[in-house]
């Protein structure tokens, strides 16, 4: 029974399927900036959802979040000398982003655990990968007028924004935390788990309309382009809540399954409030709950592989079939 990864299961909804097969027709190249459909499609969305006022102008098409992660540090000219801050457990693109820049990495979760380093991009995690952790109003408002006093371009990673389990994730941009102003601010929003469309590698990223130009003008230069069907299709999952809201009732059911199991079975979960997974500890090194599991016929993912933090955790993702996650839990108990 593989919880290892977090790679969707389940269906791509039946809407997207159809916005797809219609937009096969597509002999010329596809626009960098995306249609306006889906810029106004994924605006409106924010706003929608999660109260977000952003003009269609300020939203950029990207070929899968791990791509705009991996890249952003040098789409946004940073190098040699830049420090781009992540959170101390966290997933490690955001390091390796950093390394393919030639910047220098930094884990911390603390502003004071920063210093006096020059930091030019700051990475947030809400809902967080892998331990769940949901940052509140007033811990994200704190940064981002922390990062404005210095110059330093916030960029969160929004993509398990819809799975709020134990608290209720806000985005960054939302006006309670930027003050109604995207500036110096991205959010980066996938279509991965929210839609069952990781096979498409579609997602967004939005906010400040000067970050956002800047970053057109490179991608447009290095053929970073959306397919014209998955556009077509990303319009079709921006524009339905109803496939939302039965995929999270899916995670809903199989996490507490599997919460209820694993405390069965001795563990004890940690913060875990949002995402897709559950951050669990038998208060011993991962390397040894791993091997007790595999004896069950279980795979999770080692904490260490997000961060030293994680040295007695392993991550348990939701991500498996009903009928996985069931005989999974069963074997616990």
């Amino acid at each position: 029974m593989d919880l290892s990864v977090g790679t969707p299961v389940d269906p791509t909804p039946v809407v997207v399927q159809e916005a797809l097969a219609a937009a096969t027709e597509a002999p010329g190249y596809p626009l960098t900036r995306g249609t306006l459909a889906l810029r106004t499609s994924v605006a409106g969305y924010l706003h929608r959802r999660w109260g977000a006022r952003l003009d269609p102008e300020a939203v950029l098409p990207v070929i899968g979040t791990k791509e705009l992660v991996a890249w952003l540090p040098t789409l946004l000219g940073l190098g040699p000398g830049d420090t781009v801050v992540h959170p101390a457990l966290a997933y490690p693109t955001y390091a390796v982003g950093a390394l393919l820049a030639g910047a220098t990495p930094l884990a911390a979760d603390a502003l004071t655990a920063i210093g006096p380093r020059r930091v030019s991009l700051l990475w947030l995690n809400s809902p967080a990968n892998p331990d769940g952790r949901v940052l509140p109003v007033e811990h994200l408002a704190k940064v981002v007028g922390w990062a404005r006093e210095r110059g330093v371009v916030v960029a969160s990673d929004e993509c398990y924004l819809e799975f709020g389990w134990d608290a209720h994730p806000v985005s960054v941009l939302h006006p309670a935390v930027c003050g109604g102003s995207a500036e110096g601010l991205l959010a980066v929003h996938s279509l991965s788990k929210r839609s069952n469309m990781a096979g498409y590698r579609a997602g967004a990223v939005v906010g400040d309309p000067a970050l956002v130009s800047a970053l057109h003008e490179v991608r447009r230069h290095a053929g970073m382009m959306v397919p014209a069907p998955v556009q077509a299709a990303m319009v079709a999952a921006y524009d339905d809540d109803v496939h939302v809201a039965e995929q999270r009732e899916r995670y809903a059911r199989r996490r507490d399954l599997l919460a209820d199991a694993l405390l069965a079975a001795g563990f004890t979960i940690d913060r875990s409030e949002g995402s897709l997974y559950l951050w669990a500890t038998r208060g011993e090194p991962a390397s040894d709950t791993l091997a007790w599991l595999a004896e069950h016929g279980i795979l999770a993912a080692p904490g260490t592989f997000y961060g030293p933090a994680g040295a007695r955790h392993v991550r348990v993702a939701l991500t498996a079939t009903d009928a996985h996650v069931a005989e999974a839990a069963s074997r616990l108990r």
